[in-house]
């Protein structure tokens, strides 16, 4: 039992120390961009000592890539948990997409930093962690494919949906306009916005005029 309880204690450090490694990380990439951002730095702001760092992660490449699953992780599943919590009420599938509307955006409100990087990275070709940005990109797309299939198949939606266009086009959508908000439009609240994207979405996904 004893043995459990400190194997138990000694795993939530280390996720405690990884999770400070990932906001360290992202504040100074988002600052300063990834290459000029050393591992000396990130282990300085995150008040570790750099063999800390390596010892979590093999390199600064490494570290970046693990920010990118966690980080979209943490999206995906608020996308889901959104989507499962309107059908636990009985609600539709125009319902289970505005919900994650908000949810996304109650992410992004949360994680600008890092919702700027992994938005800058998915326009880059050259990284090391492409292949894995792709992967996570489609676990976040897919719960909303999820609820576009359900929606064509009870005739809430058109059968003319193109589904996984329409996903990602949701999805980017949420995620450039919650930018603009942050960076532009910072006096606009949550509330606002979603209701912006919510009144969008009922005029188009549910084919109302």
């Amino acid at each position: 039992m004893e043995s459990s309880s400190a194997t138990s204690q000694g795993s939530s450090r280390r996720e405690a120390t990884r999770q400070k490694l990932y906001e360290a990380a992202v504040t100074l990439i988002a600052e300063q961009g990834f290459s000029a951002t050393t591992v000396d730095e990130i282990a300085e702001r995150a008040g570790v000592a750099k063999g800390t760092v390596y010892y979590n992660f093999a390199s600064k490449s490494v570290l970046f890539e693990e920010l990118l699953r966690h980080g979209v992780g943490l999206l995906t599943a608020s996308l889901r948990q959104a989507s499962e919590r309107t059908a636990r009420e009985g609600r539709g599938r125009v319902a289970a997409l505005d919900a994650m509307i908000r949810a996304g955006l109650v992410f992004i409100d949360r994680y600008p930093a890092f919702t700027q990087l992994y938005v800058a990275e998915l326009w880059r070709t050259n990284r090391a962690w492409q292949s894995t940005l792709l992967v996570v990109r489609q676990e976040a797309v897919a719960v909303v494919e999820g609820v576009l299939r359900e929606g064509v198949r009870s005739g809430e939606f058109s059968e003319e949906i193109d589904v996984p266009l329409t996903a990602a086009a949701l999805v980017g959508m949420v995620l450039v306009a919650a930018l603009d908000w942050k960076s532009f439009q910072p006096e606009r609240s949550l509330d606002d916005v979603h209701s912006a994207l919510s009144r969008l979405l009922q005029g188009r996904v549910s084919g109302r005029s």
